[in-house]
């Protein structure tokens, strides 16, 4: 079934603060579970999704800003979104996959190859879940599923490549009891590798003290929350994640559901592994309002990322860690752009909730993996203007319940141009695009800016990968006299050699991920590895 949605009632919502307004309409959607938008088909345009148990309801957005419905017939799904959704794309057919977190467990629902049905694979564990996301969790190109546990360890589900899911549980929370409830993924060290905020809830101090899982680059993950300042037993279902100053560290803003064990907290990323509490003064000391939903987005397009969910309040950043509170139409919403004009909207409940937007400009980057996964989730955006250097990181599952757009969104403010945009992909390669056009979309594809000629090896590869102590050059020639460098992720120079044989020894390299140059006879190859 295909057809034009309509709107039904309007209400212009406007807040005291000049610079942010939004226009309230009703919207006819048929779903349980209207708590997704996001693109579904991959043209880059913001969809709703709706869901019931023998359905799924998109509402494609088309470049005018209207919408058609097409209504898939699924089989009756084990598991609904009761507790939360997330959306990727784990077989890499352009078309987004669904995970349904559900009270007794997991259900995926997974786009064929035109997107013209979905299949539903379901797994037997009981999972209490609670947040959903998609992250490529071993790093190896392929999308994995994570879900939070609230009553046992924390479950993951490895992707083969090919939409092959293997269950797994244990090493990202482990608490007998669970009390998992807000992972975000973010690089709060920016080694390339997507760390994980665990925000914790109910019961002792243990069950309920917040988490930082820092990722070791091999598929295995160290909590590392106490020396990072991180362990606080706030009663909490979820934190926002941004560089609220804009100095290139991702800071946290962990928001609570309740007051019993203190109140929310603004954690400065001081870019040495630590974080430094600086609520007070911040506008959080004084705000009484709770709730389960917390995510960083730029409402007002004006370079300074706001915060959202609290009490239908949405904290305007000042760009200068301190930020104004003001009413909103929503306390919780999927926020992603539903008109196609750059500013960011609110999807709940079937409402959208249009922000009315006024003259800041602003870019928005769609990232296409090729050797990473094809959203790019786990990819560093940075744009750099006049008015400094943005960071974003890609991420499927923001807040606690609703899956948001996978379009990275910058506001610029009155900055007429950027002078670059510089992606970092999961897989090592750097894209850099400069002078972009503003106030419009880039679909940035990866490795696009990078040139292949007569001066690069091709058909070469190390093994073992991961390696432990001596990797393999496999290549049709010896490279016996051939120079090679290793770089860490921070562009660190670990080891210099010149080979003797195709093989070289990295068993004093520390576990993480590396890059190997290598240049034989003038020719040039770059190769990354984990080392374990």
């Amino acid at each position: 079934m295909k057809n034009s949605i309509f709107f039904l009632a309007l209400l212009i919502y406007t807040s005291s603060y000049s610079q942010i307004s939004f226009t309230t309409e009703g919207f006819i959607s048929s779903g349980q579970y209207n708590i997704c938008a996001v693109d579904m088909n991959g043209d880059y345009l913001d969809d709703i999704v709706s869901i019931n148990s023998t359905n799924i309801q998109i509402f494609y957005q088309n470049p005018d800003g209207t919408f058609t419905e097409e209504n898939f017939t699924t089989t009756p799904a084990e598991n609904m979104p009761s507790w939360s959704l997330a959306a990727g794309d784990l077989t890499g057919n352009g078309f987004n996959d669904l995970l349904y977190g559900g009270g007794s467990g997991v259900t995926f629902m997974m786009a064929n190859e035109d997107g013209t049905q979905y299949e539903e694979v379901s797994f037997p564990q009981f999972v209490f879940s609670q947040r959903t996301n998609f992250v490529d969790l071993n790093n190896d190109g392929h999308l994995d599923a994570f879900v939070c546990h609230d009553v046992a360890p924390n479950v993951y589900y490895i992707n083969d490549g090919a939409g092959n899911l293997e269950f797994n549980q244990g090493g990202i929370g482990d608490f007998p009891s669970g009390g998992h409830y807000g992972s975000v993924w973010f690089d709060y060290n920016n080694d390339g590798l997507q760390d994980m905020f665990m925000a914790k809830c109910g019961g002792g101090i243990d069950r309920r003290t917040n988490q930082l899982f820092k990722n070791n680059g091999d598929g295995t993950f160290t909590d590392v929350a106490v020396e990072a300042g991180l362990d606080n037993p706030h009663q909490t279902w979820s934190a926002a994640a941004g560089d609220f100053d804009n100095d290139g560290f991702m800071d946290l803003m962990v928001g609570v559901s309740s007051f019993s064990d203190g109140g929310h907290a603004l954690m400065k990323n001081n870019g040495d592994g630590t974080f430094t509490d600086i609520t007070a003064g911040s506008g959080f000391d004084i705000f009484s309002g709770t709730s389960t939903e917390h995510a960083t987005y730029d409402f007002n397009n004006d370079g300074y990322l706001d915060i959202m969910g609290n009490s239908s309040t949405i904290f305007l950043n000042n760009g200068d860690m301190t930020f104004t509170p003001v009413a909103a139409p929503f306390s919780s919403a999927s926020i992603a752009d539903l008109n196609n004009d750059g500013f960011l909207d609110a999807f709940r409940s079937g409402t959208i909730h249009y922000n009315d937007g006024n003259d800041n400009n602003w870019i928005v980057i769609n990232t296409q993996g090729v050797e990473s996964n094809r959203n790019g989730i786990g990819a560093r955006v940075e744009i750099t203007s006049a008015l400094g250097t943005q960071i974003r990181d890609v991420r499927s599952g923001e807040g606690f319940r609703y899956m948001s757009t996978l379009n990275t969104h910058f506001g610029i403010g009155g900055d007429t141009e950027i002078d670059e945009i510089v992606i970092k992909w999961p897989s090592g390669i750097v894209d850099v695009i400069t002078n972009p056009d503003i106030n419009t979309a880039h679909l940035i594809i990866e490795g696009q800016t990078l040139s292949v000629d007569e001066n690069t090896l091709t058909n070469i590869s190390l093994s073992p990968n991961p390696a432990t102590s001596l990797i393999t050059i496999n290549y049709s020639e010896n490279l016996k006299g051939s120079a090679v460098a290793v770089y860490d992720v921070m562009g660190r120079t670990v080891l210099r050699n010149t080979l003797e044989s195709n093989s070289i020894d990295v068993s004093n390299l520390n576990t993480g991920m590396y890059f190997l140059n290598l240049n034989s006879n003038g020719q040039t190859a770059q190769l990354k590895f984990i080392k374990k």
